[in-house]
């Protein structure tokens, strides 16, 4: 029998990043809450295998601390001496933190319920991120097309009988 447990970011997280670093090369698999990392990654439906992070690159997505208690795994965008941007692939504002604070670094990740791992180190995340990365001017339209978020009211409705 499989028992899961829901618990918020703020008290799981801290557990599963004191895990990563009690072992070297201990790796976690977490499965993914919110859209900021929309369209390749979804809310419920993907996994992130995560790793303790070490060296920290620009393109890598990782598991930072942007605030106390509040985490995001993104990707990083700029770094400038200890100063990193990230930005979700599904997001179309940055977010800041230290290098300190990024506390864990994307493997890979297991999507739409496959058992096989899309690395990060693979041909196909390196050429989307490569390619996601530079459309970052169109993504909001992008995103729009392939995720429209038109309220309810404007939507029409479907006919009673």
């Amino acid at each position: 029998m499989i028992i899961t447990k829901q618990m918020p970011n703020e008290q799981l997280l801290p557990f599963v990043i004191e895990q990563l670093e009690a072992v070297e090369g201990k790796t976690v698999t977490l499965p993914l809450r919110g859209r900021s990392m929309r369209p390749f990654l979804e809310d419920g439906r993907d996994k992130a295998l995560l790793i303790a992070a070490k060296q920290v690159a620009v393109g890598d997505a990782v598991l930072a601390e942007i605030s106390p208690r509040h985490y995001v795994l993104h990707r990083v965008i700029g770094i400038d001496h200890d100063k990193v941007t990230l930005r979700g692939d599904g997001n179309l504002s940055n977010e800041y933190c230290r290098l300190a604070d990024v506390k864990a670094t994307a493997l890979g990740f297991y999507r739409k319920g496959r058992t096989t791992l899309d690395s990060t180190n693979g041909l196909k995340w390196r050429t989307y991120s490569w390619l996601w990365m530079r459309l970052f001017p169109l993504r909001r339209y992008l995103l729009f097309a392939l995720h429209p978020h038109i309220p309810a009211r404007f939507k029409p409705h479907k006919q009673q009988q």
